[in-house]
């Protein structure tokens, strides 16, 4: 599809509300006429807001795109604190659910991709689990599950100190402090958990979610494309390839892209300022 002039696209923020009454807004891009929607959901402690290039790139391809909010961040009603915890079963039964309503409204009847970056790709494998009709499509970027194992040696001795001791930070504080450590934002002591947890056992589960998401995972069918930075030790392709292990009867695509052609550097962050190779990757 030839590109999309600015004028064909459609810049708004949309009201969601989770079924516990968390509010937030999606950030959109839809062009006139897409040929398929795509929701993306962000790394752990990254607002959607960082993602406009790269929905607005997308748009320009003709894929209407709807930014996620996570609990907790940028147009959230909510923060995380003692008093004021979830986990992933709020993300996966609450809040995602209640962007796929939005995006039924303004996106109907076309072709539903799910995606995300980092954490927000394994998530996006967890919904899908739970709910497989939800997105015929899957796109990763920068993702990879935190199972210390699928590391390489020099990250992998390390890891399960962090996945000890940052549940434990999390609780003494009430929150994960991540501005303050430099790591995520602000982050639910039950988010916190829940990753924590993958990280160490290398397998999915979300506290007061009774579905097995390990077996819904492997029992998946549908087109994966994922996409690694070849410098990115946060999620390097061997904790890709881990991720999509899971996805028993899938058969992934994955393109691993360098600096020269992402034209920035090739780790965990650079690529969404200057997102024009990873969206060439997705859409080839």
């Amino acid at each position: 599809m030839d590109d999309a002039t600015p004028h064909d696209i459609r810049a708004c923020e949309l009201d969601a509300q989770a079924g516990d009454g968390h509010r937030f807004q999606l950030i959109a891009r839809i062009p006139v006429a897409p040929r398929a929607s795509l929701l993306w959901l962000p790394a752990m402690g990254i607002g959607a807001k960082h993602y406009v290039p790269f929905a607005e790139a997308l748009a320009r391809r003709g894929i209407a795109v709807f930014l996620h909010e996570w609990r907790g961040a940028g147009s959230s009603s909510v923060r995380a604190s003692r008093d004021t915890d979830w986990g992933y079963r709020e993300l996966l039964t609450l809040d995602i659910p209640a962007s796929e309503a939005v995006i039924a409204q303004h996106a109907p009847e076309v072709p539903r991709i799910v995606g995300g970056h980092s954490l927000g790709g394994q998530l996006a494998c967890c919904r899908l689990g739970l709910s497989p009709e939800s997105a015929q499509r899957l796109w990763l970027v920068g993702s990879g599950a935190p199972y210390w194992r699928a590391f390489p040696a020099r990250t992998a001795w390390w890891l399960p100190m962090v996945y000890r001791f940052l549940p434990w930070l999390a609780d003494f504080h009430g929150v994960l402090p991540g501005r303050r450590i430099g790591f995520g934002g602000q982050e639910a002591r039950g988010v916190i958990r829940d990753w924590s947890r993958s990280g160490l056992s290398g397998r999915y589960a979300a506290a007061g979610v009774d579905v097995d998401l390990e077996a819904a995972m492997a029992a998946l069918t549908l087109d994966a494309h994922a996409v690694a930075l070849a410098r990115d030790w946060l999620g390097p392709v061997s904790s890709l390839r881990f991720l999509l292990s899971k996805l028993r009867r899938v058969e992934p695509r994955i393109d691993v892209l360098d600096a020269a052609t992402l034209g920035t550097r090739a780790d965990h962050y650079a690529w969404m300022k200057q997102p024009a190779a990873v969206v060439d990757a997705l859409l080839r």
